[in-house]
């Protein structure tokens, strides 16, 4: 009989060991997990009950919580509301959270693992539950510098930080006005939710990070590399100087922006393909690379991969198995090449660092309610994209593209500015992407600067890279060096 109890009494110890185990597992180590999973809707509930914590920039509050006379407690109010929607996003009391707010909504709401020590001492004091600050890399200089160069342009500006990859400046448009969205009344947030969505402008969409767009001459950057790193080219390397190209395996023709040759003489250099942005001699230069050597190279700034910074990112896309008609037009940026602005950015910020690119990232460090630092957040290299040599190689070419070549519009009078732009077609009538990509000073780069300007700027297929793009980066790396 004693055997049999003792059986019975192990049986039921294991039974509550387990039950103990489970339960502190769920609540200690998968916290973050549950909080952030979109079904779990008490969590949404919950965190209106407590003080939300701020995002800061410099300091000073974008996002914050207001006492409010309602059972929520508390209003999420947005300062300069259009100028960070992209960033800080929103919380709505109907629907799932976006930006940081969704990104950083554990730490926000004080339920992140790091945290738990702070609750169980609220709990034992007594003390209202409030949330963590996150305080992000933002320059505020930069950020309003490259709201107002884009002006009225849909696209997108963003500007980061070559020797650590935090981004200074992350800008979108049209943008849209969160405190709209986190009014406590279900039919206004509704009404202005569906009116934003129905806008053919899209204003929800964070162009910096989640629109793809094809590159176009912009990626002639990741094409020069891969052939400068395979050791057969360098910036003297010739090809023939066509005014029509029709590569191997097609029919289709392909012509440089100016319908002629690059420039005089039956052959052209790389150097000269790369500051005058001529199509075919990159075509030429693909095929004989070819479409493995490329694909490789653009893994290697980022592209076919998800990241966070620490909202998703879209993975910039360069596709797979292309045949070589395929691979001469991408290698100017067209065929089926898609990217977001914050992944040419990183292009140009791994050329600014010696070849190294950094894990973007926005955001500086975490603080708790007593404003002591809860985690801070440390640069990050990614992967090595290409050696020094190259990118010193690269960068003087790029500064030639902007003194005396397609990206003139970037100059500054007593900085060198390395930079590429690009003008890319998204259909025989659609209009044109237009793109700036570069970096500065060129001997000290401080500063990372990719701009986007989507339907063309207005003017259809008339309007080109360095018209239009080229300026809004000129104004903001204007603005960040003399602040």
């Amino acid at each position: 009989m004693n055997r049999e109890l003792k059986r019975v009494s192990i049986v039921v110890m294991l039974m509550f060991v387990a039950l103990f185990s489970s339960t502190s597992i769920v609540q200690a180590f998968e916290a973050d997990n549950l909080s952030a999973d979109p079904r779990n809707t008490r969590t949404l509930y919950d965190s209106y009950q407590v003080e939300r914590g701020a995002i800061l920039v410099a300091g000073e509050p974008i996002a914050q919580s207001m006492p409010a006379d309602d059972d929520f407690k508390f209003l999420r109010t947005y300062t300069n509301p259009e100028l960070y929607a992209p960033i800080t996003g929103y919380i709505p009391i109907n629907g799932q959270p976006t930006g940081l707010e969704s990104a950083l909504n554990p730490e926000l709401t004080g339920t992140s693992n790091s945290q738990f020590f702070d609750k169980i001492s609220a709990l034992v004091t007594g003390q209202d539950p409030k949330g963590a600050a996150v305080e992000v890399t933002i320059d505020p200089v930069a950020q309003q510098a490259a709201w107002d160069a884009l002006g009225d342009f849909t696209g997108s500006v963003v500007v980061t930080e070559p020797a650590t990859g935090r981004i200074l400046a992350m800008v979108s448009k049209p943008s849209f006005n969160p405190n709209l969205l986190t009014v406590h009344n279900n039919s206004e947030v509704t009404a202005t939710y569906e009116a934003l969505l129905a806008d053919d402008n899209d204003p929800l969409i964070n162009r910096a990070i989640n629109s793809l767009n094809p590159p176009g001459s912009v990626f002639k950057l990741v094409v020069t590399t891969a052939a400068l790193e395979s050791g057969k080219y360098t910036p003297e390397s010739t090809f023939p100087n066509l005014d029509v190209y029709t590569p191997p395996g097609t029919t289709s023709k392909i012509s440089n922006s100016s319908n002629g040759t690059c420039g005089a003489g039956e052959t052209v250099t790389l150097a000269t393909a790369l500051r005058l942005s001529c199509n075919i001699p990159f075509a030429e230069l693909g095929v004989e690379l070819g479409d493995t050597a490329i694909r490789q190279t653009a893994e290697k700034f980022g592209f076919n991969s998800g990241f966070h910074i620490p909202m998703a990112v879209s993975p910039s896309k360069y596709p797979s198995d292309l045949d070589v008609p395929q691979t001469a037009q991408s290698a100017f940026g067209q065929y089926d090449v898609k990217v977001t602005p914050l992944q040419m950015a990183m292009v140009s910020s791994a050329i600014a660092n010696g070849g190294v690119v950094m894990q973007p990232n926005l955001v500086q460090q975490i603080l708790a309610p007593n404003l002591s630092s809860l985690e801070t957040f440390q640069p990050a290299p990614l992967e090595r994209a290409m050696s020094k040599e190259t990118a010193a190689t690269i960068t003087a070419m790029m500064i030639n593209d902007v003194q005396d070549g397609a990206a003139s519009n970037a100059r500054i009078d007593g900085v060198d500015v390395a930079g590429k732009t690009g003008t890319a077609q998204n259909g025989s009538t659609d209009p044109y992407t237009l793109w700036f990509t570069g970096f500065a000073p060129a001997d000290d780069p401080q500063y990372a600067i990719t701009v986007l300007v989507e339907d063309g700027g207005g003017m259809g297929q008339t309007g080109y890279g360095n018209l239009l793009a080229a300026p809004v980066a000129q104004k903001v790396l204007e603005a960040v060096l003399n602040k």
